[in-house]
């Protein structure tokens, strides 16, 4: 399992969940160290000290220790509705752009498959990033005119309840 946090430059943080390790609350907050990966790599998005994070609606994501630390580190949440993985930018965007160019292929080891996923992640341009957002504002904007009824476009169907 790959988690992953960009922006619309690109890769902030990623990081493999270890074999057999399950993703609680805290091995999330282990994660959400990003922080500090941001700071070294994008210093001038760090000056005021406050994020905004989007994730989906995962256990660990909404327990009330991750939400304390989220919280205790100026971390601003995009709230994410309820069955809606048409809505996650990893869901629409990235995942599908590393299963694309890995598929059919063959690998021996996890090592292997980790070594692919990170080369062809920091081949993703950066205008491929900036369109991500624009795509998701895009999505954001018909589920509000939606009122939370179904619809299809994009390649998905969306429900934002």
């Amino acid at each position: 399992m790959l988690i992953c946090f960009f922006d619309q430059e690109g890769i902030v943080h990623r990081e493999f969940v270890p074999p057999g390790m399950t993703v609680n609350a805290d091995f999330y907050c282990d994660v959400l160290r990003l922080r500090e990966n941001m700071r070294r790599k994008k210093p001038q998005k760090w000056q005021n000290q406050n994020l905004i994070i989007h994730h989906d609606n995962a256990p660990a994501h909404k327990s009330f220790k991750v939400s304390q630390f989220l919280a205790k580190n100026n971390m601003t949440v995009v709230p994410h509705p309820p069955y809606s993985p048409d809505l996650a930018p990893c869901d629409f965007f990235l995942f599908p752009k590393l299963k694309l160019r890995m598929k059919g292929r063959r690998f021996d080891t996890i090592e292997e498959i980790q070594e692919e996923s990170q080369r062809v992640l920091d081949t993703i341009p950066k205008r491929d990033f900036h369109g991500c957002f624009q795509a998701w504002q895009k999505r954001w904007d018909r589920c509000i005119r939606a009122k939370g009824e179904y619809f299809e476009g994009d390649g998905g169907i969306y429900h934002p309840r």
